[in-house]
């Protein structure tokens, strides 16, 4: 065999090496992917049924509540349009409170609620996640939308 094709076997033999992992590296980043939703997507089943995801928007106002053990708490999250209660059991963000943003990761019970394994509460009164701020504001579009305005006679 004369060395040109040997030399063509061996880049044909790396090209094959890099797409496969390539392709496994992309495989793996699939199986960790976790996709964040407002409540307004939830409602309108957007979310996945099965696994988990991240759920973000604001804490309802008056919605926490904490029961007997300490750890498990309960909250709404929304967009101002729609809202979805949350179950979370395990200690909370400092910077967590009602009235605030908030990025939950977790799954959607069959009962409608949302069963958090994780909670990230936002780092300063200026910040929201983009896609956070993004939900907030579609949602709020769509509710702007959908109030009827009487003109006066």
């Amino acid at each position: 065999m004369k060395p040109r094709h040997q030399r063509l076997i061996a880049v044909a033999a790396g090209v094959a090496l890099i797409a496969i992992a390539a392709a496994l590296v992309l495989n793996a980043f699939r199986g960790n992917v976790v996709f964040f939703f407002s409540p307004s997507e939830v409602a309108a089943s957007q979310a996945p049924q099965k696994g988990d995801f991240r759920l973000g928007g604001m804490v309802e106002k008056g919605s926490l509540k904490r029961s007997a053990d300490g750890l498990t708490v309960q909250f709404v999250v929304t967009d101002t349009a729609r809202s979805v209660p949350v179950v979370y059991k395990g200690i909370l963000p400092d910077l967590f409170k009602e009235g605030k943003g908030v990025v939950t990761q977790g799954s959607l019970g069959t009962d409608g609620i949302f069963h958090a394994n994780q909670v990230l509460a936002k780092h300063d009164e200026n910040y929201m996640p983009p896609e956070a701020a993004h939900a907030l504001s579609k949602a709020q579009a769509e509710k702007a939308a959908q109030t009827l305005v009487v003109p006066a006679k």
